[in-house]
């Protein structure tokens, strides 16, 4: 099936998921989450003192690439609707979607404002970095684009989840339990899509998942000294392995999308699903030894 064929048969059922969100999402107001009486203004040439707001450096690190992810929305509202199109069900949710996505940038900017926990210059060069340069995925069909909005939102549900239990302040906690909630919901809509889809067309579907699986990045790739943040972010299990396997893959492709179970696959989808279960398996091994290795060492 060719991609408008697919976007069409695919169209009433975004339109009923669309109606589902929206019934089920809950109305918040940023401003009602930020402690706006720990606030005061910044001098000129002030640097940020650390004992303002001490946190670990994993959570800044947590937080750094969370509030950059957010802030790279023009972009990938760019991919999001160059893939689904800008009519009927489609172009609504898109556009939902951008309208609720901002809503998160604006709270978390202004709660580290606010507390200081991270320096705001540093912040705002890495954000004018990040937005100028728009790295983003580019998934090449839409049956890649659904799969890999699939696992970015639940990717981007874990990391936001998890941050906020790094964080001792329950303020930053609630922010960021609201924000990976709305995220939850966003991942339920294009993961049902993507059943949808594979109901209608499993040839295209199936090899679509095996890519995005395998080339999978977490999100925030682009960000300057990623890497360094991803480490920090990964060792203290904000999101690491373990949850890619755990969280991800083995919820969602085996017991939602039930890969392991398709039946009468061409030979090109079979071959990829092989391709896929072999690397669910291998990530769950690499997994299981990293958690060994993190556990604590019995004194000698």
């Amino acid at each position: 099936m060719d991609q408008p064929a697919l976007l069409a048969e695919l169209e009433p059922r975004a339109a009923e998921l669309l109606e589902r969100h929206l019934a089920t999402a809950r109305e918040w107001f940023p401003h009602l989450l930020v402690p706006w009486s720990r606030g005061r203004d910044f001098g000129a040439d002030e640097h940020r003192d650390p004992d303002d707001a001490p946190i670990s450096a994993a959570a800044g690190s947590a937080l750094f690439v969370n509030l950059l992810t957010e802030d790279n929305l023009p972009h990938y509202f760019r991919t999001i609707s160059d893939c689904f199109g800008r009519d009927d069900a489609w172009g609504a949710w898109t556009r939902r979607w951008t309208a609720e996505e901002g809503r998160h940038a604006i709270v978390i900017r202004d709660y580290l404002t606010v507390t200081r926990a991270i320096d705001p210059v540093a912040l705002e060069r890495a954000r004018m970095t990040q937005v100028s340069n728009g790295v983003v995925p580019e998934p090449p069909s839409l049956a890649d684009g659904l799969v890999y909005a699939s696992l970015q939102e639940l990717a981007t549900r874990i990391a936001h989840h998890n941050t906020g239990r790094l964080l001792s302040d329950p303020v930053g906690r609630r922010i960021m339990t609201r924000v990976a909630s709305d995220e939850n919901l966003h991942h339920l809509f294009y993961r049902d899509l993507t059943t949808a889809a594979l109901a209608i067309d499993p040839a295209t579907v199936v090899p679509a998942i095996d890519r995005q699986v395998r080339h999978f990045a977490m999100p925030g790739t682009g960000i300057p000294d990623f890497a360094r943040h991803a480490r920090a972010i990964a060792n203290a299990g904000v999101y690491d392995f373990a949850a890619h396997h755990e969280q991800i893959l083995v919820p969602v492709l085996l017991r939602h999308w039930r890969i392991d179970r398709l039946q009468g696959l061409k030979a090109t989808a079979e071959q990829a699903r092989e391709r896929l279960l072999r690397h669910i398996d291998r990530v769950g091994r690499i997994a299981r030894r990293l958690v060994e290795r993190r556990k604590p060492q019995p004194a000698t």
